[in-house]
C-alpha cells in the first residue's frame, strides 16, 4: 500500500504505473499494488507524492475483540518478523464498533506475540532488532493490518534542515508541480517561495533525481530484504540523474530569513545551481519569459493574520496575472475569495489538504505556446 493524503491518490497511482506497477487499485487514502522486495526499495526511493509504503499483511471484518485477536493471530507474522523484531503497534478506528484504539493496539500486539510463539517456540521476544512497525486500521468494522517499510514519512527527503512558518510538505509541493504538468523546458516562478519547497521539488523532478536518494528507510534493516537490492536501487537512481538544468526556476519572497533557508535547502538537495532565489514583493513581479507556469502556496488568513493584508496581497497577485496573460497560474490556498478577486473562475479546481487545512488548488490555464517552426 502506498498511502496518500486526501486528494493525491490518483497521482500516487500514476507514479506507481510509471515505475511499472500497473495493477493499481485506488482507495481513500491509499493505493494498493503488487510487488516484490525490489518494489519496496524502488517505491520508497522514487515516489514523490506518497506518504508511506506499507505491506498489507491482512484484512478482515472484526466487530468483537475476540474476532480481532483470532483473525490477527491467524496471519503469517513469522513470514515477516524475525525473532528479535521490534514491533510496536499503532492504531486508528473510524466508524467502527471497536472504537478504543488503545485496546485494539494491545489486542493486536498480544495476537502477534501468540502467533510468533507458535512458529518460533519461544515464550519471550527481546524486540532488540529491526524496527517493523505494525498498524491496525479499522474502517467501518474492517480491520487492515500492515507493516510500515518507510520509517519516517516520505515527505522527509533529507534536505530540509529547517523551515519557515507553516511549511508546505515536500510531497504536497511535488504534487502541485506534477498536477501543473510542468516540464523542465517550461519557466516556473513561485512568488511566495518561503523555504523553497516548490522550486526545489521542481528541480528534483527536472533533474530526474529520486526524492529518497539522500535518506534511509526502516526496511533497510529488515533481514529478508537483501542489502544488495537497496544498493542496486540507489546506483540506478544516481545513474538516472539528468545533468541538464531546468530552463528557468525562480523563487521570490519578502522574508530574507526564509530565502536564506531556501538557499541552504537547495544546497542540501543538490539543486542549488538550478534555482534562482531573490527578495521581491509580488507587486513587482515581471518577467521577459513569454510563456510559463506560476505555481505557489501564498499566505492566507491562518498564516498572515490581518484580513485586510490578505485581500491586498491577492489583489496584487491578480494584477500580476493580468500582466502575465500568457502564463498559467496554479495557486493552492484556503483563501475563499480568490476567484472573486481574480474576476474569473479557475479553469479547474481540486480540493487538497495542507497540514490539515482544507484548501483549493486553483488552476488558471494560459494559452498554449506556438509550436516551433520546422
Amino acid at each position: 500500500m502506498a498511502t496518500a493524503n486526501f486528494g493525491l491518490e490518483a497521482l500516487v497511482a500514476e507514479e506507481l504505473q510509471r515505475l511499472g506497477y500497473t495493477d493499481t487499485k485506488v482507495e481513500n487514502g491509499k493505493v494498493l499494488f503488487t510487488g516484490d522486495e525490489l518494489a519496496i526499495c524502488r517505491t520508497n526511493m522514487w515516489l514523490r507524492t506518497a506518504a508511506r509504503v506499507k505491506i498489507k499483511v491482512g484484512e478482515f471484518r472484526a466487530t468483537t475483540f475476540e474476532e480481532l485477536f483470532e483473525k490477527t493471530k491467524a496471519l503469517p507474522w513469522a513470514d515477516f518478523l524475525p525473532k528479535n523484531a521490534c514491533f510496536p503497534v499503532e492504531g486508528r478506528s473510524v466508524k467502527s464498533t471497536l472504537f478504543s484504539v488503545s485496546d485494539c493496539q494491545a489486542i493486536v500486539k498480544k495476537a502477534v506475540v501468540e502467533s510468533l510463539k507458535q512458529k518460533y517456540h519461544l515464550e519471550w521476544f527481546p524486540e532488540d532488532g529491526p524496527l517493523m512497525k505494525i498498524e491496525v486500521a479499522l474502517l467501518k468494522d474492517v480491520a487492515t493490518l500492515s507493516l510500515d517499510t518507510s520509517g519516517s514519512g516520505l515527505h522527509q527527503r533529507g534536505y530540509r534542515e529547517t523551515a519557515g512558518d507553516a511549511p508546505l510538505k515536500e510531497t504536497l509541493a511535488a504534487a502541485l508541480v506534477l498536477l501543473a504538468r510542468w516540464y523542465p523546458d517550461i519557466p516556473l516562478i513561485d512568488p511566495f517561495c518561503g523555504s523553497g519547497t516548490i522550486p526545489i521539488e521542481a528541480a528534483l523532478l527536472g533533474h530526474n533525481m529520486a526524492p529518497g536518494l539522500n535518506r534511509s528507510f526502516a526496511a533497510e534493516s529488515w533481514p529478508w530484504i537483501p542489502r544488495r537490492l537497496w544498493q542496486r536501487v540507489r546506483e540506478e537512481a544516481r545513474d538516472l540523474i539528468s545533468p541538464e538544468k531546468p530552463h528557468y526556476l525562480v523563487g521570490y519572497d519578502v522574508d530574507d530569513n526564509a530565502l536564506k533557508i531556501a538557499r541552504l535547502n537547495a544546497e542540501l538537495a543538490g539543486v542549488a545551481g538550478s534555482i534562482h532565489f531573490q527578495r521581491q514583493e509580488v507587486k513587482d513581479l515581471t518577467t521577459s519569459k513569454k510563456y510559463g507556469k506560476l505555481i505557489t502556496n501564498p499566505p492566507y488568513g491562518e498564516r498572515l493574520g490581518e484580513d485586510r493584508q490578505v485581500r491586498q496581497l491577492y489583489r496584487e497577485l491578480a494584477r500580476v496575472k493580468r500582466s502575465l496573460d500568457t502564463w498559467s497560474f496554479y495557486i493552492l490556498t484556503a483563501y475563499p475569495y480568490l476567484e472573486r478577486v481574480f474576476g474569473q473562475r479557475a479553469t479547474k479546481r481540486r480540493k487538497l489538504y495542507n497540514g490539515g487545512i482544507e484548501c483549493q488548488y486553483y488552476q488558471y490555464y494560459g494559452p498554449r505556446p506556438p509550436k516551433p517552426r520546422a
